[in-house]
Order: C-alpha cells, then sequence, then structure tokens
C-alpha cells in the first residue's frame, strides 16, 4: 500500500489528530499489559508456558509499532528531519542522549522501582538462531521505533495537551511549569525505572524547549536507546532491557 493511499485510509475514518499520535504508543502498551498479565497468572499457575515464550511478544509488538508508524506517518507534520540539519542541536541532542545513559545506568535503584525485574536475557534462549533475531528486535525496536512512537506520544501531542486540549495549535517547544513537570512524571511512570524514566523526560522536554524540534528529541532518544542496549550486551546487565 502507497503512502498516499495510506493517507486516503486515515482520511476517511477520520482519526483526529490526538487518535493518531496515540494510536503506536498505545498499540506497544497493550503488548507489555498483555505480557504482564501473562507474567502474573503463570505466577500463580494459571497458566503453564515458558519464560522464553514471553520474549517473543517483543517482535511482535515491534512490528504492529512499526505497520502503525508507517500508515499514520504523513500526519505527524510537527516532524522535520531537516532539523537535524541543524548541527549544534544535533549535537547537542547527541550529548544529551549519552548524558541520559550514563545517569539512567548509574542511577540509585533502591527506590523508584516498579517491580524486580530480571530483564531480557538473551542467554534463556537456547536457540542461537532465536536468540540472534530476540536480540536484534532489542536493538532496533527501542532504537527506531520506540524513540520516534514516545517522541509523538510524549512531546508533541501531551506536552501540548496538558497546556490545552486544542494542542494542535500550541506550537511545539511551548513552556509552561505545569506540562513540564507533569508530563515529566507521567513518562517516569511509564517506565520500570521510575526516577530513571523522570530524569529522561525532564531531559528531553529541556531539548525541546532548547531546539523546537521533535526530530532532535526522538534523535536524543534513538542515542539514549542505543548505548543502552551496546551496554547491557557488553556488561550483562539485563535488568536494563
Amino acid at each position: 500500500m502507497s503512502c498516499m493511499a495510506n493517507a486516503g485510509f486515515v482520511k476517511r475514518f477520520q482519526i483526529s489528530d490526538m487518535v493518531a499520535r496515540i494510536i503506536p504508543f498505545a498499540g506497544f502498551m497493550v503488548f507489555i499489559g498483555l505480557e504482564e498479565g501473562l507474567r502474573f497468572l503463570r505466577s500463580h499457575e494459571l497458566l503453564s508456558f515458558s519464560e522464553q515464550s514471553l520474549f517473543l511478544l517483543y517482535p511482535v509488538k515491534t512490528v504492529v509499532a512499526a505497520i502503525l508508524l508507517f500508515w499514520l506517518y504523513r500526519r505527524f507534520s510537527e516532524l522535520h528531519w531537516r532539523d537535524l540539519g541543524r548541527l549544534p542541536d544535533t549535537l547537542l541532542s547527541l550529548l544529551l542522549g549519552l548524558v541520559v545513559f550514563i545517569l539512567w545506568i548509574n542511577m540509585d535503584w533502591n527506590l523508584g522501582t516498579l517491580s524486580e525485574g530480571a530483564g531480557f536475557n538473551p542467554e534463556m534462549v537456547a536457540d542461537s538462531g532465536l536468540r540472534k533475531i530476540l536480540v536484534f528486535f532489542r536493538l532496533v525496536g527501542p532504537v527506531l521505533l520506540v524513540p520516534l512512537m514516545e517522541e509523538l506520544f510524549w512531546r508533541s501531542f501531551i506536552l501540548r495537551y496538558l497546556v490545552d486540549n486544542d494542542f494542535m495549535k500550541i506550537r511545539i517547544g511551548h513552556f509552561t511549569w505545569f506540562s513540564c513537570l507533569a508530563s515529566a512524571v507521567l513518562f517516569g511512570l511509564e517506565h520500570h525505572l521510575i526516577f530513571a524514566g523522570i530524569m529522561a523526560g525532564l531531559a528531553y522536554n529541556l531539548l525541546l524547549y532548547r531546539t523546537k524540534s521533535i526530530a532532535q528529541c526522538v534523535f536524543a532518544h534513538a542515542v539514549t536507546n542505543l548505548a543502552l542496549g551496546i551496554y547491557v550486551l557488553l556488561s550483562g546487565r539485563w535488568m536494563f532491557w
């Protein structure tokens, strides 16, 4: 299906600007909820399956997110990749992405976690081919899809929606204390490591206020996730996955 056909399909079903930015994020979160639900049922012996089976949900939700983002892509008028040509801003985004990564792995995890989590440990997967596929999706998803999906939802939609319900009339990078702090806290609550999530949410918010660019926030977020993925593979600290 061509991009033009995609746009026509969206138009016929009259998807609002708000819903267009919610759908990819919501689709991803549904799979997270499904995974947690299945894990709960397994821990209470209501269902019987291996932990490895749950690992297969990640490639599925990554593909679903990719399809939804492709379907709705023409609706994201605030996304300007040419912004990355502004080298001072792009360098700032690169550095901020690395700073968020460094803080993420060095913060105190005794507080601010939703639960004990072992993360994804590829060593638990006996089949080498399947292990490589799962590692591939754990790198590609967080680097190419999650930053785009989350920045469109949090920095483009939520940050502006907390200023005015008619969020499309609010310019990208408009600052209010309430929207800045509330969106950062909500962003933190989305993550297993709550305090780290709040820190990252504030950092990406500040980057948006400085650059006025969703593309720069996507880039910074991707840098953070790429650095974290490489670090996890090299250190074996699977809790971060």
